[in-house]
Parts: structure tokens; C-alpha cells; sequence
């Protein structure tokens, strides 16, 4: 898409604020419409900042870009609301004359004072490193040897513009702190290329756990280079199964992990598509404990119909900041958490970075500590 139509599209939304807010704000409103117009300039070309060749300037960029979005967003959503809210009085005001006149300056403040909080909050949210978060998940017929068996989970960090080797190299280092029986990581690693992203990629190759780490690859990755990230990971030492899967054997038991490729990666490579059947192609009759590293958790009904019991997925970042994360579940089953599709356990993870805008404000990123367990009597 090119530039001119991003920059109408943008520049008609900030028009809607501004003419909402500005006249009501009290005292002078240039301040507010110098905002509207930095970030109707940068929104748009904070997405085209990648065709910049320079850096640290196409860095820049994006950042300027992604921030403006992220606070343009937030005015957006509370401009709706203080409309709602205001047409709510109005009809109110029919019955007590004055309630909408005492609301309008008030409510029209309130647009950038709460738009901005949110905004440094959410991006305090975004910046610092995940926190862990601790899930048990009941497996019918767990063979002893896999009780207590942990998998750490990392997914849609988006290594790109704003996300770079010093962020990856916390993450890594807190995943090591869990002494995890494997480590998956489930796709939307980055957000560029092997020559751009390389180097910051590489503290992947140092994360530790009993049996190594295991990738599938997100749509990000299509829209990245697919072969040739697959191609790097695995120089860095990480399983990239692709429709794959291979048997741990752990204390005498022996578990399946099997990994897709995107649900959308056909749309890519016809010979990509993503196949949870396939995965399992060749697998032991015995192993009957099987879990399904699958990027979007639109692959559970086709893992459930495959008989495995736990499919972890990611993709969704439990929708980011609100209200977007309202806005999920129209596209995808899950949004986040564990949940159960008849037989199938499913772990949808909110994302150990963000993609976009640097905000996260009610849906916290997370590293999943995934600890099988038995199912009690």
C-alpha cells in the first residue's frame, strides 16, 4: 500500500478527534492540535520507516511512528467514548437542564490527560521484561516419569525496529532462571530480515533446558523470509519442526512434541501448509502423551481431531492494550489462557513482547511455565 492512502485514512481520524475535542477543551486548545498534527504525520510513516536504508534515522522512525499510533489509538477509543458518554447526558439533560453543559469541558480534558497515562503506562507495560507466569495443565493417562514435566514458552516477541538484542537477552535470561525441561517458542520472533535481525537474534542460541528449544514459525516469519530465518535458527541450535515432530525421552517416559507451520503459511508456500495430522506422521504407537507447538490457536480443532492432548499457541497478545483485546475472539477461538476444546487443552499465550505500537495496558506480556500434571482422581 502506498503512503497517500495510510495519510488520508489517518488524517480523517485525528480530523474527528480534533473537531470532538478541541473546541471543548477549556483554555487554549493549540496544544492539542499541534499533538493531532505530529502524529497524522508520523503515524503513516512510521510504518514505511523500514524503506529507509539509513540508521540509526529508519529506527527512529519507528519509534516516533509506533508511539504516535499507540497514543493515537487510546485518543481514538476515549473520543468514541466521551461521544457515547456525552449522547448518554444529553437525553439525561432533557429531564435535568445543564447536566451536559457542565460535562462537555470536563469530558473533552479528559481525552489527553487519560489518553497520555494510559499510553506511559502501557509502554512501562511493554518495555520491561515479561513476567512468568506459572500453568499447571492435567493430562489424562500421564505416564509418572512426565509428571511435573515444565515447558517453557516464549512467543510474538517481534524482533524488529524497536525490539532489539538487549530486550531478546533479558527474556533469555529469565527463561534460564526456570530451569525448564524444554523451551518452545511459537512463532513471530521478528519482525525484518536475517540481515537486518541476525545479530539480535542470537541470544537465542543460549537459552538452556533439559532437552533443548523447539520453534514453528508465525506469520511474521512469512512476511520476513520464512526460509531463510529457518535456515538461521537452526545454525543457532533451535528445532524448527515444520510439520514435524520429534520424541523426548525423560526419566524413562517418552513424550511427542510436534510443531506446524503457521495456519497461514500456505498462503506463502502452498507446500507450507499447516497440518497437525502430518505432524504426527511416523509417530510411535506408544507415545501417547503428545503436545502441538502450533502458532495461532485456529489450529486446535485439526490437533484435537489428530488426538493430541496440548496444543500451545500465541499470536493474539491477549489483543495488547484495550479495547483490542475485545476484538480477538472475532478471529481467533482463544484469546488467552487455558482453556479446553473437548479433549484438547490449549494454552494461548498473550506474547513475551508486542508488536507495533510499545504498549501493553490490560494484557500484561508473559513468559508460561507449562508444568504437566497428572489428572486427579
Amino acid at each position: 500500500m502506498s503512503l497517500v492512502p495510510l495519510f488520508l485514512i489517518s488524517s480523517l481520524l485525528h480530523l474527528y478527534v480534533g473537531w470532538r475535542v478541541a473546541p471543548a477543551l477549556p483554555g487554549e486548545a493549540g496544544w492539542f492540535v499541534a499533538l493531532l498534527v505530529a502524529s497524522v504525520l508520523l503515524m503513516p510513516m512510521g510504518l514505511f520507516a523500514r524503506r529507509i536504508r539509513a540508521q540509526p534515522w529508519s529506527d527512529r522512525l519507528a519509534w516516533a511512528g509506533a508511539l504516535a499510533m499507540g497514543m493515537f489509538s487510546t485518543l481514538f477509543v476515549l473520543t468514541l467514548l466521551r461521544d457515547a458518554l456525552l449522547l448518554m447526558l444529553a437525553i439525561v439533560a432533557l429531564a435535568l437542564p445543564g447536566a451536559l453543559a457542565d460535562a462537555t469541558g470536563a469530558t473533552a480534558l479528559a481525552v489527553p490527560l487519560l489518553g497520555a497515562a494510559i499510553t506511559v503506562w502501557g509502554f512501562v507495560n511493554a518495555r520491561r521484561t515479561a513476567a512468568v507466569v506459572s500453568v499447571d495443565v492435567p493430562i489424562a493417562d500421564l505416564p509418572a516419569a512426565l509428571h511435573g514435566f515444565t515447558i517453557a514458552q516464549i512467543s510474538d516477541i517481534h524482533v524488529g525496529p524497536t525490539i532489539k538484542r538487549a530486550y531478546l537477552n533479558r527474556i533469555v535470561e529469565a527463561v534460564n532462571r526456570l530451569g525448564a525441561d524444554m523451551v518452545a517458542v511459537t512463532g513471530d520472533l521478528v519482525d525484518g530480515s536475517v540481515r537486518e535481525l541476525g545479530g539480535h537474534v542470537a541470544p537465542l542460541a543460549q537459552l538452556n533446558s533439559t532437552h533443548g528449544t523447539f520453534f514453528v514459525t508465525g506469520n511474521h516469519e512469512y512476511y520476513s523470509g520464512a526460509p531463510a530465518w529457518v535456515a538461521e535458527l537452526r545454525r543457532l541450535g533451535l528445532n524448527v519442526l515444520m510439520n514435524e515432530h520429534v520424541v523426548l525421552q525423560h526419566a524413562g517416559g517418552s513424550l511427542l512434541i510436534a510443531g506446524v507451520t503457521d495456519f497461514s503459511a500456505h498462503h506463502f508456500d502452498p507446500a507450507q501448509r499447516s497440518d497437525p495430522h502430518a505432524a504426527l506422521a511416523g509417530a510411535p504407537a506408544g507415545t501417547t502423551t503428545r503436545v502441538l507447538l502450533a502458532h495461532q490457536p485456529r489450529s486446535t480443532e485439526a490437533a484435537e481431531q489428530a488426538g493430541f492432548q496440548l496444543q500451545l499457541s500465541g499470536h493474539t497478545h491477549g489483543g495488547q492494550f484495550l479495547p483490542w483485546n475485545l476484538f480477538v475472539r472475532f478471529q481467533q477461538p482463544f484469546t488467552a489462557g487455558l482453556h479446553k476444546l473437548r479433549g484438547l487443552w490449549v494454552y494461548t499465550s498473550r506474547g513475551t513482547g508486542y508488536w507495533g505500537p510499545p504498549k501493553r495496558f490490560g494484557a500484561p506480556s508473559e513468559i508460561t511455565r507449562v508444568r504437566l500434571v497428572p489428572v486427579r482422581a
